[in-house]
C-alpha cells in the first residue's frame, strides 16, 4: 500500500513525487517509457528560472535522481487502469496491481501526427517528431519543419546549424512561437518560410521521403518542395482514454482540472500537460506537480 501512486515520470510527475516524499509520504512513480518525458530531447533550456542552459537530458536526470534520492520509487510499466474503491485506489498495469490512497496523473502528452495517408509508414525513412533526436541524420541535406509554436522554431534553428537549408513551413502567417526565436531564424541565411500553407502530400521512393507538396492556403497553389527530411511539430495530444472512468476529459482528450488539480474523483488529482490548461511550459508542469503532491497529501491526511 502507497500513500501516492504517480502515472507519469515526466517533469510533473517527478516534481510531485519529490513534494510528496518530503511530505512524508510515500510515493511510487510508474512510467510506460522512460524517465524524463519530451523535455528530454531538448539541446539546451534557457527558460527555467535560476537555471541559465542546461539540457533536456540533464534536466531530467536531476529530477529523477532526486526523487529517487529522497525516497520515491519508480517502476516502468504501463498503466492500463485505475479503480476508484473509496478511500483505496487500485492500479493495475501491464506487470501486476498496486494499492495506494491517492493518484496524481501526469501523463503528459504525445506528438501530433499530421494525419496524411503515407505518414506512418515513412516514420524513420524521413518523416521525424524529434529534430534533436534525428536531426544529425541530415547533416549538409535540405528539411522542412512544419509549426508554429516554439518547439517548430527551435527545432528549425537547431537543423539550421546542421542542415544545407531549413524550411520552415506553418499555416499561418505569424508564429506563436517567442518573438526573439522569430527573429533569430529571419537572420539565418539557409532557413526560409512558407507562410499560409499546409502539407498536402508526402512523396517518396523506394527509399523514403524525396519531397513534399505545400498548398497555400490564400491561393490554392501547390508547390512541391524536395527535401530529404520532414521534422512534424504542430503540437501534442494526450493519451487519457484509460482513465476516463476516474477523471472527466474534455473533447481533445485532455483531463478536466483547474488550478487545484484535482478531477472529478476525490482521491485522483492530476498535473502537467494532460490537463486543461492554457500554458504549458516546463515551469508550468513542475508547479502543477508540487501543487497536486500537495493536494493529495491534504486528501490523505484527513483520511484519517
Amino acid at each position: 500500500m502507497y500513500d501516492v501512486i504517480i502515472v507519469g515520470a515526466g517533469t510533473a510527475g517527478l516534481s510531485a513525487a519529490i513534494y510528496a516524499v518530503r511530505a512524508g509520504k510515500s510515493a511510487l512513480v510508474i512510467e510506460a517509457a522512460s524517465y524524463g518525458g519530451q523535455i528530454i530531447n531538448t539541446p539546451d533550456i534557457e527558460n527555467y528560472p535560476g537555471i541559465a542552459h542546461i539540457s533536456g537530458f540533464d534536466f531530467a536526470t536531476g529530477l529523477y535522481n532526486q526523487a529517487k534520492d529522497l525516497g520515491a520509487e519508480v517502476k516502468f510499466e504501463r498503466v492500463t487502469e485505475i479503480a476508484d474503491e473509496g478511500s483505496i485506489k487500485r492500479v493495475r498495469t501491464s506487470q501486476g496491481q498496486y494499492e495506494c490512497k491517492a493518484v496524481i496523473l501526469a501523463t503528459g502528452a504525445k506528438n501530433r501526427p499530421l494525419g496524411l495517408p503515407n505518414e506512418k509508414e515513412l516514420v524513420g525513412k524521413g518523416v521525424s517528431y524529434c529534430a534533436t533526436c534525428d536531426g544529425m541524420f541530415y547533416r549538409n541535406r535540405v528539411v522542412a519543419v512544419n509549426g508554429g509554436g516554439n518547439t517548430a522554431l527551435e527545432d528549425a534553428q537547431f537543423l539550421s546549424n546542421y542542415c544545407s537549408k531549413v524550411y520552415l513551413i506553418h499555416r499561418r502567417d505569424k508564429f506563436r512561437a517567442d518573438e526573439k526565436e522569430v527573429e533569430r531564424l529571419k537572420a539565418k541565411d539557409n532557413v526560409e518560410f512558407v507562410l499560409n500553407s499546409t502539407i498536402s502530400k508526402l512523396n517518396e521512393d523506394e527509399t523514403g521521403l524525396v519531397s513534399i507538396d505545400v498548398t497555400d492556403k490564400n491561393s490554392g497553389e501547390t508547390r512541391n518542395i524536395e527535401v530529404s527530411g520532414l521534422f512534424v511539430a504542430i503540437g501534442q495530444s494526450p493519451d487519457n482514454i484509460a482513465f476516463e472512468n476516474v477523471a472527466e476529459l474534455d473533447e481533445k482528450g485532455y483531463i478536466k482540472a483547474g488550478e487545484d488539480m484535482k478531477t472529478g474523483t476525490e482521491g485522483i488529482f492530476t498535473a502537467g500537460d494532460c490537463r486543461t490548461k492554457t500554458v504549458r511550459q516546463l515551469t508550468t508542469a513542475a508547479s502543477d506537480g508540487a501543487t497536486a503532491a500537495l493536494q493529495a497529501c491534504g486528501y490523505i491526511d484527513s483520511l484519517s
